[in-house]
């Protein structure tokens, strides 16, 4: 048995989305208007996106993306610097890592 579906409720969707698919390689299949997107990953991976007005996940939630290489991780956390985002330089902790909050209200952890 395997996990293969996730709903996240975000304030927006559509930068949730955009954020998702520039930086992680999601691929949005579908939506409805701003309020839902159905977003898959290499794997078949199911992530959807539904519109919340108020999104308030436990301080610790997160959705991790694991890279291959620690040069991946240096590679997404310099493009997300360079985009404007708040991230800190990866460090070693339980992986070599770090944390971004994304459009929509919720955190990603990228680490190898």
């Amino acid at each position: 048995m395997k996990i293969n579906h996730l709903n996240l409720t975000v304030t927006d969707v559509a930068a949730s989305r955009a954020f998702l698919e520039t930086y992680f390689g999601l691929v949005c299949r579908a939506t409805r208007g701003d309020n839902f997107a159905v977003l898959f990953d290499d794997d078949g991976f199911i992530l959807t996106l539904m519109k919340g007005r108020e999104v308030q996940y436990p301080k610790t939630f997160h959705v991790g993306f694991p890279q291959p290489t620690e040069e991946q991780v240096d590679r997404i956390n310099q493009r997300l610097l360079e985009d404007g985002y708040d991230v800190k330089p990866p460090q070693h902790a339980h992986g070599y890592t770090f944390y971004v909050e994304a459009p929509g209200g919720f955190t990603v952890e990228v680490l190898c």
